[in-house]
């Protein structure tokens, strides 16, 4: 049996049959909290946790899954290629609205911790919560945070996003599909995007072109706004 677990055949096997389950339990039950990716990612904890399997067993095949995550993002320039027009007329609001939300998201989640008095390493490494996590990573580097704590709630980000982005927005009256695959994007990176693909070819295009220009408003900008916060508690 260990002789198979540490095979990558097992991490690939039990990621792809975690996530078909889901999908089928998603299908008889539509609700929200049986999101695919939260059900994914408890069923696999629940996995390793029963029968002892430590993550770098577990990810010594998972990890090829996660390597096809690079090639997908390049992937949806295909789309922007496609939606290209419908982005050049609605450059100049999308441009603000990421500014505006990526700036939002900075400060917004720094003033809470700060309200709650919360350790300032806590800050310094959630400043980048909203961007996908290989940016984010780099980010609390620079802030001297602590990347494992960024990149756990990087991924909760992603995965509240994805299951309650798109109701909150609907309770809010937002209907345009460019502007609620904008704010997937703005708010919950790359696992958003996906969310937003479900929702329609525009939805999809906004958001991950959002998860990108936020990756980099983010990147310029957290370090400073940190700083700049955090001189007043």
């Amino acid at each position: 049996m260990k002789e198979f677990l540490a095979l990558p055949i097992f991490g690939v096997t039990l990621t792809l049959l975690v996530y078909f389950l889901s999908g089928k339990l998603k299908e008889k039950l539509d609700l929200v909290i049986f999101n695919r990716v939260l059900v994914s990612v408890i069923l696999i904890v629940a996995v390793l946790l029963n029968f002892n399997i430590d993550f770098e067993t577990y990810n010594n095949g998972a990890k090829y899954i996660s390597f096809f995550l690079g090639p997908s993002v390049v992937a949806l320039g295909v789309f922007l290629y496609e939606k290209l027009e419908e982005v050049k007329r609605d450059l100049k609001v999308f441009l603000i609205s990421v500014i505006i939300g990526g700036i939002v998201g900075i400060i917004s989640v720094i003033i809470i911790l700060v309200l709650f008095n919360a350790p300032e390493i806590i800050s310094r490494s959630l400043a980048a919560k909203s961007v996908t996590t290989p940016i984010a990573i780099e980010i609390t580097k620079i802030t001297e945070g602590i990347p494992e704590i960024t990149a756990g709630i990087v991924i909760i980000t992603g995965i509240l996003g994805n299951a309650f982005g798109p109701i909150v927005l609907k309770k809010m009256g937002v209907k345009n599909k460019k502007a609620v695959g904008t704010a997937l994007g703005t708010s919950a990176h790359g696992i958003g995007t996906a969310r937003a693909f479900e929702i329609s070819a525009s939805a999809g295009t906004f958001s991950g072109l959002a998860m990108c220009f936020n990756g980099i408003i983010t990147a310029l900008l957290a370090p400073y706004i940190l700083d700049w916060l955090l001189s007043f508690a």
